[in-house]
């Protein structure tokens, strides 16, 4: 089922953000730039959520 793969995708969307954050703080230098990027992210896969969740199927 296609929102099946699109919520795997969320998921693996969800983990790079978290990575992404854990690097900010090990790398202080980067860490602004890194943490935006890592909420971009985070953005994307709520946004890729919230479509599975209004155009998937309904629960029953």
């Amino acid at each position: 089922m296609p929102f099946q793969a699109i919520l795997r995708e969320v998921n693996q969307l969800q983990d790079v953000s978290t990575r992404l954050n854990a690097l900010a703080e090990q790398h202080p230098p980067m860490s602004e730039p890194l943490m935006a990027i890592a909420g971009t992210i985070r953005n994307a896969a709520t946004l890729l959520e919230v479509l599975v969740a209004t155009k998937g199927p309904k629960p029953i």
